[in-house]
């Protein structure tokens, strides 16, 4: 067969199995399948997009996927390929099934020296199994319906292309549907009988989801949840515990049970590991092992009796004394505080809105400054925290902000190395879908976050600046110029409200400039507080 009819059959069964975003990044060998993309959008059968960098490519699938869209990556071989990798990592740990389709020669070709032809069957390792597709019947063994990154390794014959590739195969078929944004995920049902009286906290990581807040307030437990898992809302949750655990508080809790996947704080990852808290685990998606190993795997959320202490009002009351603590010290910072920016742009997050967070600090700046919000009110936060990469997060938030399309206001926090790493999300072609999405850059010049950590004692401050402060000294509206992205700067929280208030529409960078210098000490003052 030659490779315009099979990837033709291909984008056919991604279509049948209700893949409604394709990315396609260029190429020679991948042009069948491209081609057969683009007759695919022109009849209205799936909406495309394409990119000149297969890494960015990716994190656009992930993006689309993460928020409700079955999206598919599409690209040539060799290098190609290996460029995805990030993004297919990020997948499997995080139980996202974007689907990965890559062009390769036929196998006659494999293992000749053939140009840019590598072994690509398994090239994901072990978390990512590869079909390797010769001829139609090849793609009916495909589990299209899974939970993880699917790797659809196509063999391509020339020609490559022909008149197939562009024909009218689509004609008549049923346009694509208005997809409506996701609603809540379903409440697991409460089975699992515990024993009642320790003190209990509940800890929600990453896509925990609802069943985490309805479990907290059944129990009447304190609610520790971070601020991508879909819970940190209603009257349980609390929005310091990150400070509180290394206090008295903390001290006390005998008892913690987990959903989803924490992966933020320090002081939460001590408390799992201590042998004297009992720990039960409702075990989530991705490809991970149950933390903390020993931990009591449940089978579905507990079913408490009601605790009936005054547990959750102590909690309460020392979130609400500590929270106007941590605010009465920003507010007394004569510069803008990274603290400070994340406050600002949760609460410019609107009913229904969509803020997507960069690894490293910001999401940790958001953990603390993020209020918890009403009850559906739709408010969704996204993170990558499969891997917790700072990679191609620019282009993950314009995969999430075309993939809701009922956002009433999508925003992006992330740092400058993680902006920077992404630039290249930026370059988008003149038919390019592009949404309407604010960027906010927290500037300073660097790496802050390695200056809380254990290499930015003083000990080690010879080394620090260039190893890990890594300052760059890139001016970003010129980086922005030149992908005419529309780019404000500003130095206060005033500015940064002012900027987050009127938005122009489109994407567009708000840089907010602060700096890392008294970061550590900032820190050190905030945790004093406790």
């Amino acid at each position: 067969m030659s490779g315009v009819e099979l990837g033709a059959v291909v984008v056919e069964r991604l279509l049948a199995a209700g893949v409604e975003e394709i990315v396609v990044a260029p190429g020679s060998r991948n042009a069948p399948l491209a081609m057969a993309a683009w007759a695919a959008a022109n009849a209205g059968r799936v909406r495309l997009h394409t990119r000149i960098d297969e890494r960015s490519a990716g994190f656009l699938a992930l993006g689309l996927t993460k928020v409700g869209a079955r999206a598919a990556v599409v690209c040539t071989s060799g290098t190609a390929v290996a460029n995805l990798h990030p993004a297919v990592l990020e997948a499997a740990h995080s139980a996202v099934p974007v689907v990965v389709v890559t062009a390769d020669r036929p196998a006659r070709l494999r293992e000749t020296g053939a140009n840019q032809t590598t072994d690509q069957v398994g090239i994901f390792g072990r978390l990512v199994t590869t079909y390797d597709v010769a001829a139609p019947g090849d793609l009916d063994a495909l589990p299209w319906d899974g939970v993880a990154p699917l790797h659809v390794n196509v063999q391509l014959d020339v020609p490559l292309v022909g008149v197939a590739a562009e024909s009218s195969r689509y004609a008549g078929e049923s346009p694509l549907p208005v997809r409506s944004s996701p609603g809540e995920a379903p409440t697991r049902p409460h089975t699992v009988m515990i024993r009642p009286g320790p003190r209990t906290v509940v800890v929600a990581g990453d896509d925990a989801g609802p069943p985490s807040r309805v479990l907290a307030e059944r129990s009447g437990w304190p609610l520790l949840a971070e601020p991508s898992s879909g819970a940190r809302t209603g009257e349980n949750a609390i929005r310091t515990y990150r400070l509180l655990l290394n206090g008295p508080l903390g001290a006390e809790i005998e008892r913690v049970v987990v959903l989803g996947r924490p992966t933020l704080s320090r002081p939460v990852t001590r408390l799992l590991e201590n042998p004297d808290v009992e720990v039960l685990v409702v075990p989530g998606a991705g490809a991970w092992p149950v933390r903390p190993p020993g931990a009591t795997v449940l089978d579905g959320v507990p079913d408490p009796q009601p605790d009936g202490t005054d547990w959750l009002e102590r909690w309460k009351y020392a979130d609400r004394e500590l929270g106007r603590a941590v605010d009465r010290l920003l507010a007394g910072e004569e510069r803008l505080t990274p603290y400070a920016v994340a406050g600002a742009v949760a609460a410019a997050l609107p009913p229904e809105g969509l803020l997507v967070v960069g690894a490293s600090s910001p999401v940790r700046d958001l953990d603390v400054m993020h209020r918890p919000t009403t009850v559906g009110e739709r408010r969704k936060i996204v993170a990558n925290r499969g891997l917790a990469g700072i990679d191609g997060t620019i282009s993950t938030s314009i995969g999430t902000a075309l993939g809701r399309p009922r956002s009433s206001r999508v925003l992006a926090l992330m740092g400058d190395v993680t902006f920077l790493h992404d630039q290249s999300s930026l370059v988008l072609g003149p038919d390019e879908p592009r949404p309407d999405l604010t960027i906010v850059v927290v500037n300073d010049d660097g790496g802050a976050i390695f200056s809380m950590l254990e290499q930015g004692a003083p000990d080690y401050a010879a080394s620090y600046e260039r190893l890990f402060g890594t300052p760059h000294g890139v001016d970003l509206a010129a980086l922005c110029a030149a992908t005419r992205t529309p780019h404000l700067r500003v130095t206060s929280r005033p500015e940064l409200e002012q900027a987050l208030a009127n938005p122009n529409g489109g994407i567009e960078v708000v840089e907010a400039v602060v700096s890392r210098t008294d970061r550590r000490d900032l820190d050190a003052r905030m945790r004093a507080l406790v």
